[in-house]
């Protein structure tokens, strides 16, 4: 069965950041997402866009403004064959099964349509859609991409599962995993561990896991970013408990702030510049310093487009992640556009804390 969604209405596709809430809510509640798609309040397209969907078997969630609700309503009354009615003040079609203030839920032969009024700057309505399907996910640490999948495959095979893999970054392979009929998606992840030891760490979201591994130990960690700019402390401020062991940050792209805020020698800076590994490593001793946290991570290098220099091309990124006792500083050459580059330094931050403490995080 699909899943798709639908935006109608043009404040809709203009708010990103409410658009990107309200996405991240569907999410939460649906195992997948097909399509998204978007209509201004007068295209002509969506009858004949909302009629092939529910032509097949669809789980289909309508995203309106008030303007659109009520035409909404009237489209699916026409294609269903329907009236609509006033019901707590709101006009639907008559057929809606289940009716919260704000989302209704209309079932046909074939297919499941949730409207739901959205308000910029207000709590979605509640999404009335439930979904059978229950995914799982892993995350492989430190194995080639092709071999894991040969390993599992036959796994997946025993346990009735599938599987559906992407590498994140270089050592990095998120797995989503689809229970079938009669699979056993618990004794598949077990028997993942037990197969790659210290390389799998089953959860949906690794910065909440490691929010939740950090809490229970009682450990903190703070970092010092320069090219990232941030993206790494919302990386983990984003989630529910990150106060909790997040001590803070510092954001030195002036190779002052770094000297005066971090304790970078300056002699450093001017010998091997601030991207460097001479550099980064100094920042997470310094942000280890400042913070007395048990973990430091710190990123510097070159986001692009321009900033190159001789031997330093775009995407050069070295990071440090630091513990009291150990320290592990590497220089990586990303590619892609200045935002891939800082995301994709983000999850490789994120890698080296994992790696530098796998009694902690992978057991």
């Amino acid at each position: 069965m699909k899943r798709d969604i639908l935006f109608v209405g043009n404040r809709l596709i203009l708010n990103e950041s409410y658009e990107r809430y309200i996405l991240r809510s569907i999410k939460e509640k649906l195992s997948s997402i097909d399509s998204i798609s978007y209509f201004e309040e007068s295209d002509k397209g969506m009858f004949l866009h909302l009629d092939q969907l529910l032509a097949c078997e669809s789980k289909v969630i309508i995203i309106t403004t008030k303007s659109t609700f009520t035409i909404i309503g009237k489209l699916l009354s026409t294609i269903t064959a329907d009236n609509q009615i006033l019901r707590n003040n709101m006009l639907i079609p008559s057929r809606a099964s289940i009716l919260e203030q704000g989302s209704y839920l209309l079932s046909t032969k074939t297919s499941e349509i949730n409207v739901i009024l959205a308000h910029e700057g207000k709590t979605l309505p509640p999404i009335l859609i439930d979904d059978e399907n229950k995914n799982g996910y892993i995350h492989i640490f430190n194995e080639d991409r092709s071999t894991a999948i040969t390993l599992l495959e036959s796994l997946a095979s025993t346990f009735d599962v599938k599987l559906e893999s992407s590498q994140l970054i270089d050592g990095w392979v998120k797995i989503k995993i689809t229970s079938r009929k009669h699979g056993n998606m618990g004794q598949f992840i077990a028997s993942a561990k037990g197969l790659l030891p210290h390389k799998v760490i089953a959860a949906s979201n690794i910065a909440a896991y490691i929010i939740d591994k950090l809490s229970k130990n009682k450990k903190k960690i703070s970092f010092a970013e320069s090219c990232s700019g941030g993206s790494l402390a919302y990386y983990f401020t984003s989630q529910y408990g990150a106060s909790g062991v997040y001590e803070g940050s510092l954001i030195t792209y002036d190779n002052i702030l770094k000297a005066n805020w971090l304790a970078v020698e300056e002699e450093s800076l001017q010998i091997h510049g601030a991207v460097s590994a001479d550099v980064v490593n100094q920042m997470s001793e310094g942000a280890l310093n400042v913070s007395f946290a048990d973990f430091a991570l710190s990123i510097s290098g070159i986001a692009g487009p321009t900033g190159a220099t001789d031997g330093k091309p775009v995407g050069t990124v070295y990071i440090s992640a630091r513990t009291n006792h150990t320290v592990n500083t590497q220089r990586f050459n990303f590619q892609g556009d200045r935002n891939y580059i800082q995301e994709q330094s983000v999850l490789m931050a994120v890698k080296m804390l994992l790696d530098i403490d796998k009694e902690l995080f992978f057991t």
